[in-house]
Parts: structure tokens; C-alpha cells; sequence
């Protein structure tokens, strides 16, 4: 079979035959595969960079995690891989797929799982949003970024303000729900200004960080308290595009009700990850046919792997590879 394969980390996938892999127990089958989202996930582990990322593999590793696939009866689902996603014919968890409505297109059911997975997580498991919260987006305009923004509102947000450095993709964001944006672009005085008036104004319940580095400790300052009555406020930390270490004083921790927590890989429970599949990703595969969520992608083929791995990919859009 035609397979992506990464040979050594750090090193771009090649398009090349590759053995057809062969299911070793019971709790896994053999699908063949239609689409691919390629991620940042995907590109951080295979360059080693992801704390998740696995040991090189001088034979190869196929690359990509996820995606959509055909059952041997010809059901359509979207599947978790046991180890990698972008070939013809793949290996997926028994117990981790959801099947995808007809009217849903392959690409676009490939791209949205990893961008609900982090966002809705957040959300719905570490934020417990709630109908009524002010809800900040920092980062919001990644393609992870946008479907939160969206999610937030489904799920009843008063309120999402976003934060993104491109003009355009924050103007963009107010179409998609966002009601008020505060740009990373301005000067760190004006941005704490803008976001401590908001925050004085609506105070902020929930905080969605897909940046972290010099914007979270930004954010942090902002809502720190003054020794009076705080609103309850979750903060949670889904990527580090901009920094992986921040200073963190601990009169933030001290003077504001402030819950300070992860969503990733590993800081979810097994009963989390089962209701992502049983509820969460078909409640968003049927909103995104039914037009309520929207994302936006870039569909290509697997034989242009190596060209298209280190595309600059337009923010807010997904890259997805059909076979």
C-alpha cells in the first residue's frame, strides 16, 4: 500500500510503499482510509518536540493520528489509529470511532474531531462553562481557536472575547460569534487596558489559552484581585504556541478564585474521552451539517506529502489529505 512515512524525527514523511498493517488483538480492525487532517499534533510529534512523541523508528512510522475511514461493511466513521493514520489501509481502536452523518464531506469530518477535542474539552470537562459565562479565547484565531469560539457559543456563552494578532482573521471571528476582540498586535499597555476595562466591565468566567507564554502572564495580571470579592474564574491551558514557561505571581493564585488547569492528552479521564465519542463529536458533526459550525479547509493529496508538510497553511484553515 501507499503510506506517509517518517523515517527519522525531524525529517519530512515520504510518500513510499509500505507493509499493510495487520491487526494484532481483538480490540482493534483494519480500515481503509479516505482523509486526513494533519495537525499541529501531528507535526510536533513527529519532530520529536510533543511530550506525547514516541521513540524513532528506523524501519518508519506512518504519521498522523486520526481521521476518517471505511469499516469492511462500507460504514463511514471517524477513527483514533493505534499508530498511524495517512495510508492507504490503517489500524484503528475499536472502541474509538464515531460514525459520521451522509450529509457530512470527508474533509471537513477529518478536520474538525482534533479541533473539538480541543476545544470542547476544555470546555465542557475543565471549564464546566456554564449559560451566562464571559468566555476569553486567546489564540482564537487558529483553526482550533475559531471552532471554540463557536463552541462556547453553543454551549450558552454571554460573551467570548477573542485575542489573535491577524487583523483580518479577528474581524472574521466576530461572523463566527465573537463579540468583542482585543489584538495581541498593540502594545502590551494597551492590551492589559483594553482587557482590564472588559474584565471590570463583564468579568471573565472562563479563559480558553491556545497561546500561553508573555499573553497568558498578561491575562493573569489582568484578572488578579485587589483583596475584594472575586468571581469564580477557570483557566484553562490547551497549547503553547507563543512559550512553554511563564512567570506566574503567586498573588494571582492568592487574591482571585482562580482554577488554573490543562487539557491535553493525558488530563482527560477514560469517562471523558468516552463521552467525547458517544455525545460530544456527533453533537458536532450534526451542528456542522446543519451549518452551525464552520471551519474552513485545504484538501490535498497524500503523493504531495513531502511538499505539503511544511506548507504555511493560512490561519484558520486545516489542512486535510484525501486517498
Amino acid at each position: 500500500m501507499k503510506a506517509a512515512v517518517m523515517y527519522q524525527k525531524g525529517e519530512l514523511p515520504q510518500y513510499v510503499d509500505f507493509p499493510e498493517p495487520i491487526a494484532q488483538n481483538n480490540d482493534e480492525i483494519v480500515v481503509t482510509v479516505k482523509a486526513v487532517a494533519i495537525k499541529h499534533l501531528d507535526k510536533s510529534r513527529a519532530s520529536g518536540k510533543h511530550y506525547s512523541s514516541d521513540a524513532p523508528v528506523s524501519s518508519g512510522r506512518v504519521v498522523g493520528g486520526d481521521g476518517v475511514c471505511l469499516l469492511e461493511d462500507g460504514t463511514r466513521v471517524y477513527g483514533m489509529a493505534v499508530e498511524g493514520m495517512l495510508a492507504e489501509k490503517a489500524i484503528i481502536h475499536k472502541d474509538r470511532i464515531v460514525k459520521i452523518p451522509a450529509a457530512l464531506d470527508d474533509v471537513t469530518a477529518a478536520a474538525l474531531p482534533n479541533a473539538v477535542i480541543g476545544a470542547a474539552m476544555g470546555l465542557h470537562f475543565k471549564a464546566d462553562i456554564q449559560p451566562g459565562d464571559v468566555v476569553l479565547v486567546n489564540g482564537a484565531t487558529s483553526f482550533t481557536g475559531r471552532v471554540a469560539v463557536q463552541i462556547a457559543k453553543h454551549y450558552g456563552a454571554k460573551k467570548v472575547i477573542v485575542t489573535g494578532r491577524n487583523q483580518e482573521s479577528l474581524n472574521e471571528l466576530l461572523e463566527l460569534g465573537a463579540d468583542e476582540i482585543v489584538s495581541v498586535g498593540q502594545s502590551d499597555d494597551a492590551f492589559i487596558a483594553q482587557l482590564k476595562a472588559i474584565h471590570t466591565k463583564t468579568p471573565i468566567d472562563v479563559i480558553i489559552d491556545y497561546l500561553w507564554g508573555h499573553t497568558a502572564e498578561m491575562i493573569l495580571g489582568c484578572i488578579k484581585g485587589d483583596g475584594s470579592f472575586t468571581n469564580r474564574i477557570r483557566y484553562v491551558s490547551v497549547g503553547s504556541i507563543t512559550g512553554d514557561i511563564i512567570q506566574l505571581s503567586a498573588a494571582n493564585m492568592r487574591s482571585a478564585d482562580l482554577q488554573l488547569t490543562g487539557a491535553g492528552l493525558g488530563a482527560w479521564s477514560r469517562k471523558q474521552v468516552g463521552l467525547l465519542l458517544s455525545e460530544i463529536l456527533p453533537e458536532m458533526f450534526q451542528l456542522a451539517v446543519e451549518g452551525k459550525l464552520k471551519v474552513e479547509t485545504i484538501a490535498v493529496k497524500m503523493e504531495d506529502i513531502a511538499e505539503l508538510w511544511k506548507l504555511d497553511i493560512p490561519g484558520g484553515k486545516r489542512l486535510v489529505v484525501t486517498i
